[in-house]
């Protein structure tokens, strides 16, 4: 349901694919992508800040793989150095068959994919 109130980093966010699969993800996540942080900004007027659903430019695998990296991405920003940053540990999940398609993906979300800081 949309929300006319200030939201908060604990909202949630649907996550809707070009292959019909949905992913819901705590607002905070989300803002990991710049797409999605000027999406949902509400002083943007867009309609993903009022309904809090984005439809994805994206396959279900490669939109995982965006959650999963903005998931890692928000747990790991207040890292004290970038030694702490396990950032093989993500890259090892990665099918090589679908790192291409996921970078093009991650230019779009500006989600700065592999460029931890």
């Amino acid at each position: 349901q949309p929300s006319e109130v200030e939201p908060k980093d604990s909202d949630w966010v649907r996550l809707e694919t070009t292959d019909g699969f949905t992913y819901l993800v705590k607002r905070k996540v989300a803002l990991a992508s710049g797409t999605m942080r000027n999406m949902l900004d509400p002083t943007s007027g867009y309609t993903e800040a009022k309904t809090r659903i984005c439809s994805m430019k994206e396959r279900g695998i490669i939109t995982e793989k965006l959650v999963e990296y903005m998931c890692f991405k928000t747990h790991y920003e207040s890292a004290a150095t970038k030694e702490d940053i396990p950032a093989n540990e993500f890259m090892e999940r990665v099918p090589p068959e679908i790192i291409l398609e996921l970078l093009l993906a991650a230019d779009y979300q500006e989600s700065m994919f592999f460029a931890l800081h």
